[in-house]
């Protein structure tokens, strides 16, 4: 079957089997590693992308139900000249991320907290990252990153 997705701005229509999930169109038929597969369940995060401007985990998805959707990864997040997101930059200089392997869907999740919690104070944003795990940090720089980066996004 044929699935058209629209990846960090640029079109393109792919041919999939039925069941090929999101996490795998964007890892294998795109080559956009950047989204990493850690459970296989929707349990730990690391495969959030965003589609729509919302958090989804790409693993729990098929590629045929995002089809027409805007997807942006962890690779679609920078400027085109290479300058940080303000969420990846929060997270290097508030040292957000140990081995990095949560950091890509840490960081789509967080973007998403923010535009939909602006105002979400410290309990909430921990409460709000539930659903994506890190085995590194205990989340204490992850969660002033996020803070960090809210500050950025706004302007303020």
């Amino acid at each position: 079957m044929q699935v058209t997705l629209t990846v960090n701005g640029q079109r393109h229509t792919l041919d999939v089997e039925p069941g090929t999930l999101l996490v795998q169109a964007l890892r294998e038929h795109l080559r956009l590693t950047g989204t990493h597969v850690g459970c296989d369940t929707a349990q730990c995060g690391a495969c959030t992308v965003l589609l729509n401007g919302n958090a989804v985990k790409s693993c729990n998805m098929l590629a045929a139900q995002a089809d027409g959707g805007a997807v942006t990864t962890i690779e679609g997040l920078a400027a085109a000249d290479g300058t940080l997101h303000p969420m990846q930059a929060a997270f290097k200089e508030c040292h957000g991320l140990q081995c990095g392997f949560c950091t890509p869907g840490m960081v789509m999740s967080s973007v998403d907290l923010c535009n939909r919690h602006p105002g979400a104070s410290e309990q909430e944003i921990r409460e709000l990252l539930e659903g994506n795990l890190c085995r590194c940090t205990g989340y204490h720089n992850i969660v002033k990153a996020v803070q960090k980066g809210r500050e950025a996004m706004s302007g303020s």
